[in-house]
């Protein structure tokens, strides 16, 4: 293999492909529409999904469960977690608990509860926290610092009932 055969074929930068303009482009006439039918009249367009008449694989398959797409996914970790986890006066991030494994996977908030005692003076950061886990924290002498995240659709409808 020769090295700058590599790239030898590769046009990154192709022009456009100009249409209907006249037999001798090779795409005149009827400019790669064919003939009549739904598909060359102006302003045709087809669903995405469209299978050529045929019921599509989207309609076919089985919908199981529910499925709420506006949810946000919410990973937890609980106070005694920490305790177990983190030396006293350290700093409790996002980054400090995915590195020691406790927020695994993908989630939209993160959220620290209540169960567990708490004897070690942390700061701990997290979208949310429940009542009990702020007062565990705060009691041991540690702070609570809450970092701005996603809101939910009801979380919005709440905000924006409670500004007008």
């Amino acid at each position: 293999m020769i090295l700058n055969d590599v790239h030898r074929g590769i046009n990154k930068n192709r022009k456009r492909k100009r249409i209907g303009r006249g037999p001798g482009s090779g795409h005149g006439k009827t400019s790669g529409r064919g003939h009549k039918g739904q598909g060359s009249r102006a302003g045709s367009s087809q669903l995405v999904t469209f299978q050529g008449g045929a019921m599509p694989l989207v309609r076919r398959v089985p919908k199981r469960g529910f499925n709420n797409r506006w949810s946000l996914r919410v990973a937890v970790v609980n106070v005694g977690d920490l305790e177990s986890s983190f030396e006293a006066g350290e700093d409790v991030t996002l980054e400090a608990l995915a590195a020691r494994n406790l927020a695994r996977g993908r989630f939209d908030v993160f959220k620290v509860l209540g169960g567990g005692e708490l004897s070690k003076k942390l700061k701990v950061s997290a979208h949310r926290f429940s009542k009990t886990a702020q007062e565990k924290i705060e009691k041991a002498g540690g702070e609570v610092v809450i970092v701005p995240g996603k809101t939910s659709v009801e979380e919005k409808k709440k905000q924006q009932s409670q500004s007008s």
